[in-house]
């Protein structure tokens, strides 16, 4: 392994110069192996991550495109408009990764953001870096229309479906009814003029999903699919494997839409990840918002790692 040989060889030099700090009086020398140490020791600390992360069985859905869904929460007008931060948020996160995305469906809030943004985003390893994004984001601010400047608290729900097919979990394609029917109710221009909405149901479980998100039949069935392949795995997987997914659970989330995963506050200028843990979990407001979420995804995919290798062990 070629990150284990560096790793080998990084953290050799890094004891040598040690013994040189410990054992030599010349003060040039002694300078030269500090400079040494404090090159080395970000270096053995990364490739150690490097590696426990090559350790972790992966992931097969970290390769998947995805369907994000941000939605307002409790808050009214101020929850449709930090979903719409979190909308602008993603967006410039996705043009860094150098992702595509295709906005399936949008309903605008009544005093701007949106009550629900639908995207698709395509790309590598997309599903990888959002799946911990799934939650309830909440955000501390005093609102606009504050006129005593009190803080208020609302909340946005995110949730990030892999696209996949009915072989990724081995359902058989006979065992699905696929229906598609006339979208009715709030989504569009296109409702009621076409057979755009789908649903599929499991018939050896029952399990139902469907989707009117976008005007494309097309679309609304990869989002269907999606969603009904979510939920028979998760059934699965409380099944089969309860423990280790509550061990999970507790540092990483599950992903249900209850919990509450991060607070944006904006008075203190921090955004504090619920799921990490110490010094960890606290990051810069001003540059996440920007769509910098590069510290947040790593730091929770260290994490996730971590509860993996210890419970594999």
């Amino acid at each position: 392994m070629q990150t284990l040989g560096r790793y080998e060889k990084a953290l050799s030099n890094l004891n040598s110069a040690r013994e040189v700090l410990s054992a030599e009086k010349d003060p040039e020398m002694r300078e030269m192996a500090r400079e040494e140490i404090a090159e080395l020791e970000p270096l053995v600390e990364a490739l150690d991550d490097e590696i426990k992360t090559l350790l972790v069985p992966k992931d097969p859905e970290d390769e998947k495109d995805v369907i994000v869904e941000i939605r307002s929460g409790t808050g009214g007008d101020e929850a449709a408009l930090f979903a719409g931060d979190l909308y602008r948020m993603y967006l410039r996160y996705f043009q860094e990764q150098g992702w595509e995305v295709e906005v399936l469906d949008e309903s605008p809030g009544t005093a701007g953001g949106f009550a629900k943004v639908v995207l698709e985003v395509g790309g590598d390893n997309v599903y990888s870096k959002l799946k911990f994004e799934s939650g309830t984001h909440r955000v501390q601010r005093i609102p606009e229309t504050e006129a005593k400047g009190r803080v208020h608290t609302s909340a946005a729900t995110v949730a990030v479906l892999p696209i996949m097919e009915p072989e990724d979990i081995n359902i058989r394609k006979d065992d699905l009814r696929r229906d598609v029917f006339r979208a009715s109710g709030a989504g569009g221009q296109h409702v009621n003029k076409t057979e755009s909405g789908v649903r599929y149901t499991h018939l050896p479980t029952g399990v139902v999903a469907e989707s009117t998100e976008s005007r494309s039949q097309h679309k609304n069935s990869e989002i269907a699919m999606g969603r009904l392949i979510q939920q028979i795995r998760d059934a699965q997987q409380n099944q089969q494997q309860s423990a280790l997914a509550s061990q999970r659970r507790s540092l990483v989330g599950s992903g249900d839409r209850s919990e509450k995963i991060r607070t944006y506050n904006w008075p203190q200028n921090r955004v504090t990840d619920h799921r990490l843990e110490g010094d960890n979990k606290n990051f810069n407001l001003d540059k996440v918002v920007e769509g910098d979420l590069a510290g947040i995804i790593e730091a929770l995919t260290l994490a996730d790692n971590a509860a993996k290798l210890q419970a594999e062990a």
